[in-house]
């Protein structure tokens, strides 16, 4: 379970579409919380949308890295992120053109060709100092630790980020980065905008529904991992924001997963279910999702309903957090009026 919550950002390099998978909204409302069925939403392309003026960093810069450490960033002219979330602010802060090589997790489409420098989610320090970057950009997540060690020992600046635990952590680390590029400015109209556009998404949202409760489940059929995620999911904060209720966290699992039973899916009893989409095709979609112990019993797999979200953005909590979050609420309550 070492590093879950990262794996879970993104668990395993997307292989088909990379969208925001919108796929496996069906049936009727089941009891006073669950929405009508919803209509299909487009899939919108998988790329970032940069600040429209590109910045200049103003360089050096000293700042306080979140393992205490003051790092001092003298040039940002070849960046590493070790993270799809710091690849999506990198990118997004309109400083793209910088970065040499990307993290397994980074699966938008203008990070898709650069070299990735990790292995099942560990860095290959030997490939990252290859590429003689200027700045390395990781989360407190990011290990194994010798190899973070290694980096620092070749004299390159590492910046460690807070690890993304919810919608209030969106602008923090977007500042974070931008201060560290030499761009504060550039950070906090990026985090305006983020927060904006998740205010407007939320707005849309039905106020004469009752509140889903949601399930999120991560699935991995090949390797059999079937988990209910709790209060320390990462979930919890978007499926609030989404008008609904984290069924795992209220039905008192405070861990952050839970081997999936029939008695734990039975207390949740979830309207819906949250999965990655991944996450879904590995247990061989809808129909294959049912046939796990418990779920074909809950309000949710008797109305086979369910809401996917492409693995790699589901829970960065970084600049396109807003249309994850318009990918959930359409999926829950369709072409409702507000």
């Amino acid at each position: 379970m070492r590093r879950l919550r990262t794996r879970l950002a993104a668990a395993l390099v997307p292989v088909l579409a990379l969208t925001l998978a919108t796929a496996g909204c069906t049936a009727a409302s089941h009891g006073s919380g669950a929405p009508p069925r919803p209509a299909a939403a487009a899939e919108p392309a998988d790329r970032v949308e940069p600040l429209p003026d590109t910045p200049q960093p103003r360089l050096p810069v000293t700042v306080t890295s979140a393992d205490g450490r003051k790092v001092t960033v003298a040039a940002a002219r070849r960046i590493v992120a070790l993270s799809g979330s710091l690849s999506e602010i990198v990118f997004t802060l309109g400083l793209g053109d910088r970065v040499v090589a990307r993290d397994i997790t980074a699966t938008f489409e203008q990070a898709a060709r650069l070299p990735v420098v990790t292995r099942n989610h560990d860095v290959s320090a030997e490939s990252v100092l290859a590429l003689r970057p200027d700045l390395v950009l990781a989360e407190t997540t990011t290990g194994p630790r010798e190899a973070m060690d290694q980096l620092r020992a070749a004299g390159v600046p590492v910046l460690v980020v807070a690890p993304a635990r919810g919608l209030a952590d969106v602008g923090p680390r977007i500042r974070a980065v931008a201060d560290a590029l030499g761009v504060p400015a550039a950070g906090t109209e990026l985090a305006r905008r983020s927060q904006q556009r998740i205010a407007a998404v939320r707005k849309e949202i039905p106020r004469h529904t009752g509140k889903p409760r949601v399930a999120f489940l991560y699935l991995r059929g090949s390797a059999s991992v079937y988990l209910i995620g709790g209060a320390r999911s990462g979930a919890g904060s978007l499926l609030e924001a989404a008008g609904a209720v984290d069924a795992g966290a209220e039905s008192g699992l405070d861990k952050d997963f839970t081997a999936i039973t029939t008695e734990a899916l039975a207390r949740a009893a979830p309207d819906a279910i949250l999965v990655m989409t991944e996450g879904l095709e590995s247990v061989g979609g809808i129909e294959g999702l049912v046939k796990i112990p418990g779920v074909a019993q809950t309000p949710a797999g008797a109305d086979r309903r369910v809401v996917s979200v492409e693995d790699g953005v589901l829970l960065n909590y970084g600049p396109r957090t807003d249309q994850v979050l318009k990918s959930i609420v359409t999926q829950l309550y369709g072409g409702e009026a507000r």
